[in-house]
């Protein structure tokens, strides 16, 4: 009864320990994400340059800095001017807006405030202080995350066998190569999750980009970065995407938002129906409602970190159970039942 006791107060001790500190481990979970994708381009390079596995990550780890820098010198000139007119697009919508809602009796932004953002931003210090002090905070907690997810990452990726073998250690002696293995898939799924979703964001940011400028649509390289990165949150974040190019859409005439919420419909059609599902096939086999169950779950407890780390999590906890519950402990094996599934009309 005394081992009972201790072993059920270890284990509440350790769950709070873990919910108190979910945040940071969220961050070194994403950690382990890019240094997943850094392990999978210094893979796909070795056949290209048959050199040292350390040499093959230092030159990975140059050139993605490389066209990091060179992508921010590009988008410094695009950016600013396309936010700009986007945000001059949206206000003449708000515009719109009020004045509808007016008709009706309806004061949107009340008779002392009109349309003047920057009034209602700034009308005092002490609101200005406050929102100053909110942008730089949350500012200053983004640029820490990130980096500690870069640095992470580079660390785990330099020396992924002794990391991986801090935690086997921990397993009794007999079941440390079935730890391994496990590991192993899991690395791979990560992996193949990582690169499969750069692939989708980059396919997708290009394809509404050329889209919307071709159909004349204000500050299409702004609205397609947003419909890119949309992809990082299955299901919600395309519907999400859509909004801003509604609004960028709406002012300027129907046939033009019609255009563009049907071009956009379209492009996400293909990606999300096609060219995600042959992407990712080999990656993530998780069912789209428990997807959908863990990003709703995760984003509500642990806010945007949950929502962007919910199907990687979930992919790797799927492999978790199978083979160390499903498969060791209960000794059932899911692979024929998994055959006939998939072979099901």
């Amino acid at each position: 009864m005394l081992a009972v006791g201790l072993t059920l107060l270890a284990t509440g001790v350790a769950l709070f320990l873990v919910w108190q500190t979910v945040s940071s481990l969220l961050i070194v979970f994403a950690g382990v994400l890019f240094a997943a994708f850094l392990d999978a381009l210094t893979r796909a390079l070795a056949p290209v340059i048959p050199i040292k596995r350390v040499w093959r990550l230092t030159l990975v780890i140059l050139l993605l800095f490389l066209l990091s820098g060179l992508g921010l010198a590009w988008g410094a000139g695009k950016l600013p001017e396309q936010t700009r007119l986007l945000l001059k697009v949206m206000d003449a919508q708000i515009d719109v807006l009020q004045t509808h809602l007016l008709s009706y009796g309806v004061d949107l932004l009340g008779p002392e405030w009109g349309r003047d953002f920057a009034q209602w931003l700034f009308a005092d210090q002490v609101r200005f202080l406050s929102h100053a002090q909110f942008l730089l905070g949350g500012a200053s907690s983004l640029l820490t995350a990130v980096l500690v997810i870069l640095f992470l990452g580079i660390l785990f990726a330099y020396d992924p066998t002794s990391h991986r073998e801090s935690v086997v250690v921990l397993v009794k002696h007999s079941y440390r190569a079935r730890a391994r293995a496990v590991m192993d898939e899991m690395g791979s799924v990560m992996r193949l999750w990582f690169v499969g979703q750069l692939i989708r964001v980059i396919l997708m940011t290009l394809c509404v980009w050329i889209a919307l400028y071709l159909i004349g649509l204000p500050a299409p390289f702004v609205l397609g970065i947003q419909a890119g990165l949309s992809n990082f949150i299955p299901y919600l974040g395309p519907i999400v995407a859509a909004i801003p190019i509604a609004l960028v859409a709406m002012p300027l005439g129907t046939s033009l938002l019609i255009w563009a919420v049907v071009v956009y419909t379209i492009i996400q059609s293909i990606e999300g129906h096609v060219i995600g599902p042959l992407i990712q096939r080999q990656a993530v086999e998780t069912p789209p409602a428990w997807t959908l169950v863990a990003i709703v779950l995760l984003g509500a407890l642990f806010g945007v970190m949950g929502v962007a780390v919910a199907m990687p999590l979930v992919a790797v906890g799927r492999v978790a159970i199978i083979r160390l519950y499903v498969e060791d402990y209960i000794g059932d094996d899911l692979k024929p039942a998994l055959t006939a599934a998939s072979e099901q009309p």
